[in-house]
């Protein structure tokens, strides 16, 4: 990613956030399994379609810069499974979220399943929203904590995710950029295994001029500090 990037906002120019997974892109893939006699080579050609909508979805996790999702009206499926990826969620007063993969016959397999319980904190919720894929609106939203902000209209959602975008990118990259990748380890390890990891990478880190230069500008109050690309 360029370097020069330090924050992005995942938004949507059309009427809806997102529709979630394109049901012509399915057919051509039945297609491309029904070439196969085989019931492996079947599975083979599944597998490498399912791990590669993985790794996309999850690269908003791998990513080093903070994704803030934006999202309007509907969002579905797969938009979901993105969404719980993106590192902070904004929506509209329109916005909706359906886990709608049971509905079509399947499993939702790239991602909701295993994010979406960590971020509403509710095992309970999780499974009702999965299993019943009913609509969740953005008022529910807010109050379970899938999304933090709720503004009145698409306008003012994007202005609000730049604006916070903007504030994140005049922190120092190292910081900021540390600050993710330790709370992505330490998700789902222990919390001696996160201190342990910020300790190695601070030993490091701390020794960055971005620290010096913050710490100054914080004593001095001579204005913000500038930090270089990373």
């Amino acid at each position: 990613m360029h370097p020069e990037c330090r924050a992005i906002v995942l938004s949507a120019a059309g009427k809806i956030f997102c529709a979630g997974i394109d049901l012509n892109d399915m057919s051509s893939m039945g297609a491309e399994i029904g070439e196969q006699d085989d019931i492996a080579r079947r599975c083979k050609v599944l597998d490498n379609k399912i791990r590669t909508y993985q790794e996309s979805i999850s690269s908003l996790e791998k990513c080093h810069k903070p994704v803030i999702g934006a999202i309007h009206s509907a969002c579905v499926g797969g938009a979901v499974d993105l969404i719980t990826a993106a590192d902070i969620r904004y929506c509209s007063k329109d916005a909706w979220f359906q886990v709608k993969e049971v509905d079509i016959g399947m499993a939702a397999d790239v991602g909701t399943l295993q994010r979406l319980p960590r971020v509403v904190g509710s095992a309970s919720l999780a499974r009702e929203l999965a299993f019943t894929a009913r609509k969740m609106q953005a008022a529910e939203a807010v109050q379970c904590g899938f999304v933090t902000r709720v503004f009145d209209d698409k306008e003012s959602l994007l202005s609000g995710a730049i604006e916070v975008a903007a504030d994140i990118a005049s922190k120092s990259p190292v910081a900021v950029q540390g600050t993710k990748l330790n709370m992505v380890y330490s998700a789902d390890r222990t919390i001696q295994e996160g201190l342990d990891h910020i300790r190695f990478r601070n030993m490091a880190m701390l020794q960055s001029e971005d620290f010096m230069e913050a710490v100054m500008a914080q004593a001095t109050k001579t204005g913000p500090p500038k930090f270089s690309k990373l």
